[in-house]
Protein backbone atom coordinates (compact mmCIF):
# COMPACT_ATOMS: atom_id res chain seq x y z
CA UNK A 1 0.00 0.00 0.00
CA UNK A 2 1.35 3.41 -0.96
CA UNK A 3 2.15 6.04 1.66
CA UNK A 4 0.04 8.55 -0.30
CA UNK A 5 -3.52 9.23 0.82
CA UNK A 6 -6.47 7.46 -0.75
CA UNK A 7 -7.54 10.68 -2.46
CA UNK A 8 -4.06 11.22 -3.92
CA UNK A 9 -3.94 7.66 -5.27
CA UNK A 10 -7.38 8.03 -6.86
CA UNK A 11 -6.40 11.38 -8.41
CA UNK A 12 -3.20 9.90 -9.82
CA UNK A 13 -5.18 7.16 -11.58
CA UNK A 14 -7.63 9.73 -12.97
CA UNK A 15 -4.78 11.97 -14.18
CA UNK A 16 -3.25 8.98 -15.99
CA UNK A 17 -6.60 7.86 -17.44
CA UNK A 18 -9.64 10.12 -17.06
CA UNK A 19 -11.80 7.41 -18.68
CA UNK A 20 -10.91 4.70 -16.16
CA UNK A 21 -13.95 2.94 -14.68
CA UNK A 22 -14.57 2.91 -10.94
CA UNK A 23 -13.48 -0.75 -10.96
CA UNK A 24 -10.18 0.10 -12.71
CA UNK A 25 -9.55 3.01 -10.36
CA UNK A 26 -10.32 0.86 -7.32
CA UNK A 27 -7.92 -1.82 -8.53
CA UNK A 28 -5.08 0.59 -9.35
CA UNK A 29 -5.55 2.74 -6.22
CA UNK A 30 -5.96 -0.37 -4.03
CA UNK A 31 -9.35 0.64 -2.60
CA UNK A 32 -12.97 -0.52 -2.96
CA UNK A 33 -15.38 0.75 -5.64
CA UNK A 34 -17.64 2.46 -3.05
CA UNK A 35 -14.55 4.26 -1.70
CA UNK A 36 -13.67 5.45 -5.21
CA UNK A 37 -17.25 6.67 -5.75
CA UNK A 38 -17.23 8.52 -2.39
CA UNK A 39 -13.83 10.17 -2.95
CA UNK A 40 -14.57 11.23 -6.53
CA UNK A 41 -17.91 12.76 -5.48
CA UNK A 42 -16.16 14.64 -2.65
CA UNK A 43 -13.28 15.79 -4.91
CA UNK A 44 -15.83 17.11 -7.43
CA UNK A 45 -17.85 18.90 -4.72
CA UNK A 46 -14.66 20.44 -3.27
CA UNK A 47 -13.66 21.74 -6.71
CA UNK A 48 -10.47 19.65 -6.80
CA UNK A 49 -11.76 17.86 -9.89
CA UNK A 50 -13.13 20.61 -12.12
CA UNK A 51 -13.81 18.47 -15.18
CA UNK A 52 -12.64 15.63 -17.33
CA UNK A 53 -10.83 16.18 -20.60
CA UNK A 54 -9.08 14.38 -23.39
CA UNK A 55 -5.38 14.92 -24.05
CA UNK A 56 -4.96 15.79 -27.69
CA UNK A 57 -1.87 15.60 -29.90
CA UNK A 58 -2.10 18.76 -32.06
CA UNK A 59 -0.24 17.08 -34.94
CA UNK A 60 -2.89 14.39 -35.21
CA UNK A 61 -5.66 17.00 -35.37
CA UNK A 62 -5.41 17.87 -39.05
CA UNK A 63 -8.55 19.99 -38.83
CA UNK A 64 -7.46 22.09 -35.85
CA UNK A 65 -4.69 24.38 -34.70
CA UNK A 66 -4.11 24.72 -30.97
CA UNK A 67 -2.28 27.64 -29.37
CA UNK A 68 -1.50 28.70 -25.85
CA UNK A 69 -2.10 32.43 -25.76
CA UNK A 70 -0.54 34.60 -23.08
CA UNK A 71 -2.98 37.41 -22.33
CA UNK A 72 -2.34 40.64 -20.47
CA UNK A 73 -5.27 42.45 -18.89
CA UNK A 74 -5.61 45.87 -17.26
CA UNK A 75 -5.97 45.10 -13.55
CA UNK A 76 -9.07 47.29 -13.13
CA UNK A 77 -10.85 45.26 -15.89
CA UNK A 78 -9.58 41.83 -14.81
CA UNK A 79 -12.89 40.36 -13.59
CA UNK A 80 -14.92 41.50 -16.59
CA UNK A 81 -12.24 40.58 -19.14
CA UNK A 82 -11.78 37.13 -17.60
CA UNK A 83 -15.54 36.50 -17.78
CA UNK A 84 -15.61 37.58 -21.44
CA UNK A 85 -12.67 35.29 -22.26
CA UNK A 86 -14.38 32.34 -20.52
CA UNK A 87 -17.48 32.98 -22.67
CA UNK A 88 -15.56 32.57 -25.96
CA UNK A 89 -16.27 29.10 -27.38
CA UNK A 90 -12.82 28.96 -29.01
CA UNK A 91 -11.17 29.27 -25.57
CA UNK A 92 -10.92 25.64 -24.49
CA UNK A 93 -9.26 26.43 -21.13
CA UNK A 94 -8.27 29.61 -19.28
CA UNK A 95 -5.73 29.83 -16.46
CA UNK A 96 -4.47 32.61 -14.24
CA UNK A 97 -0.69 32.72 -14.43
CA UNK A 98 2.27 33.93 -12.41
CA UNK A 99 4.53 33.88 -15.48
CA UNK A 100 5.06 36.47 -18.20
CA UNK A 101 1.31 36.96 -18.72
CA UNK A 102 -1.62 37.36 -16.33
CA UNK A 103 -3.68 34.72 -18.13
CA UNK A 104 -2.97 31.72 -20.34
CA UNK A 105 -5.68 30.54 -22.73
CA UNK A 106 -5.80 27.34 -24.76
CA UNK A 107 -7.39 28.40 -28.04
CA UNK A 108 -8.48 26.06 -30.83
CA UNK A 109 -9.18 27.05 -34.42
CA UNK A 110 -9.39 25.47 -37.88
CA UNK A 111 -5.99 26.88 -38.87
CA UNK A 112 -3.47 29.62 -38.15
CA UNK A 113 -5.43 32.23 -40.09
CA UNK A 114 -8.58 31.59 -38.10
CA UNK A 115 -6.58 31.64 -34.89
CA UNK A 116 -5.17 35.04 -35.86
CA UNK A 117 -8.72 36.27 -36.49
CA UNK A 118 -9.88 34.99 -33.10
CA UNK A 119 -7.02 36.81 -31.39
CA UNK A 120 -7.50 40.09 -33.27
CA UNK A 121 -11.29 40.25 -33.49
CA UNK A 122 -12.37 38.40 -30.35
CA UNK A 123 -9.65 38.38 -27.71
CA UNK A 124 -8.00 41.78 -28.33
CA UNK A 125 -11.41 43.46 -28.69
CA UNK A 126 -12.37 42.54 -25.12
CA UNK A 127 -12.35 45.66 -22.96
CA UNK A 128 -9.31 45.48 -20.69
CA UNK A 129 -7.24 43.03 -22.76
CA UNK A 130 -4.00 44.84 -23.55
CA UNK A 131 -1.99 42.13 -25.34
CA UNK A 132 -2.19 38.55 -26.62
CA UNK A 133 0.88 36.44 -27.41
CA UNK A 134 0.20 33.07 -29.12
CA UNK A 135 2.46 30.03 -29.02
CA UNK A 136 1.33 27.37 -31.48
CA UNK A 137 1.45 23.82 -30.16
CA UNK A 138 3.12 21.48 -32.62
CA UNK A 139 3.79 18.01 -31.29
CA UNK A 140 2.77 16.45 -27.99
CA UNK A 141 5.94 15.04 -26.44
CA UNK A 142 4.44 13.54 -23.30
Amino acid sequence: MSSRSTGERILQVLEEDAQASYAEIADRAEVSKPTVRKYIKQLEEDGVIVGYSADVDPKKLSSQTIALVGIDVASERYVEATKSLKDLTEVEALYSSSGDHMLMAEVRAADGDELGDIISTDILEIDGVTAAHPSFLQERLK
